[in-house]
């Protein structure tokens, strides 16, 4: 099975954005903000896991 690895056009886009936001932040609020995202990616990967498991 092949999984895209590419980032969409959109995708893309948003990453972008998110970098120019990101510049403005102190390292605290980067701090705060890496750990969210991470938090998310966890979230999603359980929920992921969950959806195969009844497939």
């Amino acid at each position: 099975m092949d999984f895209p690895t590419e980032l969409t056009l959109e995708q893309q886009f948003r990453l972008q954005t998110l970098k120019e936001q990101v510049k403005s932040l102190s390292q605290q609020e980067a701090q705060e903000f890496l750990i969210e995202v991470l938090r998310q990616m966890m979230v999603k990967d359980n929920l992921v896991k969950q959806l195969l498991k009844q497939a």
